[in-house]
């Protein structure tokens, strides 16, 4: 479908005005008051001077303000872009400078940072503070105050606009991969009419005649995502269930809880979750698992479906996971540039298997040539799928080049996911082919971390590995030679990587070798500084 993506969730809210959309904590929203919030955010920005084509920043923690600011950008026909709630200032500035922001919605926990950073962002004019009302620096207006005050923006044509969603890649800077609405529509869609069996409709009133089959008084999905909205996957399941015509529901906490997962999918009757593999299902099997032996297990038979997105699910978390509901674990492997490429669908009785995956339909093993991989050749070739023209990175032709390649006269997206095919047709996933380290769903670009490192007085030469983690799917661990009588902690090394980078950069573990193995030309052996990293553990 064509529309913008504010008309289509415009067209949603018309036929469920009196129905909840979302909910955080004890605040709730319905679709009118949704809509009514929006609009006026919208006259906000408008008066800001906030129109089409114009990026804005949300920098924000999950709730329901988020969903409210990206309504809101979208109604402008502006182009809302994710921000790491976690980075520094220089991270900051790199990213919204990268993106040209003209405006920002920050949580009011990063005023510091975003007051740093104003100065080297002379195009960020608008900025809106989410909490804290009564500390709002002079330079930005109180989000609330801001709702208040403003006439809500009306309704207008729009067209089949820009979305960009910005990824960790492998240049060590995010990467913004801009894209169109239709592409939203068709991706979000897969979150939640197709997962309910319907056609992906191709017009309005084909989503309308859709919502009305599935009913206009009941939620046809209850949807939690578990990850923050600054990541795909959590946005896109968010805009999943809404387009189903189903509510989402977001953790109070601003940290992950299992308990509280728990709590709330029987408090709310959720009956889908997403997650991040093992970093968010281990502690909620744990979870599980320890409220069984104390007697309180909790109630989740209202779940059907746990979705996992970019991080190993591995087959005995999924078995403990299915101990305590009667549900679908949908393992996929997709990426912010496109797919999905692979899926495994596992249910109670069904043997559980770890980066084992069947292709999605349409995708494709692809090797150099874009020549299909055979099965059960045993060769490693890249994960493809099938993209529309629209698709690339931000301002960067030749990393769009790399990722998005012409093969047999179609467009394929290649982001260096590898994997083999069995002679059954399975998939088995290896990992990426890149320098980047998934770590609990954050891409790390590893030598981004060695040039902080390499700055350190006692450090000689540094590389940076990922070490396979239960938990985290890879652990980052710095490998390092020191100056002559220098010496140098874990924990001074975490401190001063954490000082420059996000939190979830710092490297986990510190091995400390008297020298780095290099070839003769200065490239580092990477095999053996995985080598010495799983050996220390």
């Amino acid at each position: 479908m064509n529309e913008s993506f504010a008309t289509v969730l415009e067209t949603v809210g018309d036929l469920r005005r009196d129905r909840l959309a979302v909910s955080h904590g004890e605040r709730t929203r319905t679709w009118a008051e949704l809509d009514e919030r929006a609009a006026r955010l919208a006259g906000h920005l408008a008066a800001q001077g906030i129109g089409p084509e114009s990026r804005v920043a949300v920098a924000l923690y999950n709730g329901i303000e988020y969903l409210e600011s990206v309504f809101a950008i979208l109604k402008l026909r502006a182009v809302p872009l994710n921000v790491n709630y976690r980075y520094r200032r220089d991270e900051i500035v790199q990213l919204l400078d990268d993106a040209q922001a003209e405006a920002v919605v920050f949580d009011a926990s990063l005023a510091e940072r975003f007051g740093e950073a104003r100065s080297a962002l002379p195009k960020l004019t608008a900025l809106v503070q989410v909490g804290a009302p009564d500390e709002v620096p002079g330079w930005a207006a109180d989000y609330e105050q801001a709702l208040a005050t403003a006439e809500p923006a009306p309704r207008i044509e729009r067209g089949n606009d820009h979305w960009l969603m910005y990824t960790g890649g492998t240049t060590g800077k995010p990467k913004g991969v801009l894209s169109r609405h239709s592409g939203l529509f068709a991706t979000c869609s897969a979150n939640g009419l197709l997962l309910l069996g319907e056609r992906l409709p191709q017009s309005l009133d084909e989503l309308r005649a859709t919502l009305e089959r599935l009913g206009l008084d009941r939620d046809a999905m209850v949807c939690l995502p578990a990850p923050p909205l600054m990541h795909a996957t959590g946005m896109y399941t968010t805009f999943g269930a809404l387009l189903a015509g189903g509510r989402v529901v977001y953790l109070a906490s601003k940290s992950y809880d299992p308990d509280e997962l728990a709590a709330t999918v029987q408090r709310e009757q959720v009956d889908t979750v997403s997650i991040v593999g093992d970093v968010f299902a281990r502690p909620l099997a744990d979870a599980l698992d320890a409220a069984e032996a104390a007697g309180r297990p909790y109630d989740l038979s209202s779940l059907r479906l746990v979705i996992s997105v970019g991080v190993t699910w591995s087959a005995d978390v999924k078995q403990r996971l299915l101990r305590h509901a009667d549900m679908v674990c949908r393992d996929l492997v997709a990426s912010s540039e496109g797919g999905p490429y692979a899926v495994q669908e596992t249910r109670r009785g069904d043997p559980a298997e770890t980066a084992r995956f069947q292709l999605f339909p349409g995708a494709q093993v692809i090797d150099e040539t874009g020549r299909p991989v055979a099965p059960g050749s045993g060769e490693i070739g890249m994960l493809a799928a099938p993209v529309d023209e629209h698709i690339g990175y931000q301002g960067d032709a030749e990393a769009t080049a790399k990722t998005f390649r012409e093969f047999g006269g179609k467009r394929w997206v290649v982001p260096g996911d590898m994997a083999s095919v069995d002679a059954d047709g399975t998939v088995v996933f290896h990992g990426r082919g890149s320098r980047v380290i998934n770590t609990g769903g954050e891409k790390v670009y590893a030598e981004e971390v060695e040039q902080v490192l390499l700055t350190h007085p006692a450090v000689r030469d540094a590389m940076v590995v990922g070490a396979p983690d239960q938990r985290w799917g890879s652990r980052i661990v710095a490998v390092v030679a020191l100056r002559p009588g220098a010496e140098l902690t874990d924990e001074e090394a975490r401190s001063y990587v954490g000082e420059r980078l996000a939190d979830h950069k710092r490297p986990r573990e510190l091995v400390v070798v008297d020298e780095l193995k290099r070839s003769p030309s200065g490239k580092a052996d990477l095999g053996w500084a995985r080598s010495v990293a799983q050996a220390e553990r």
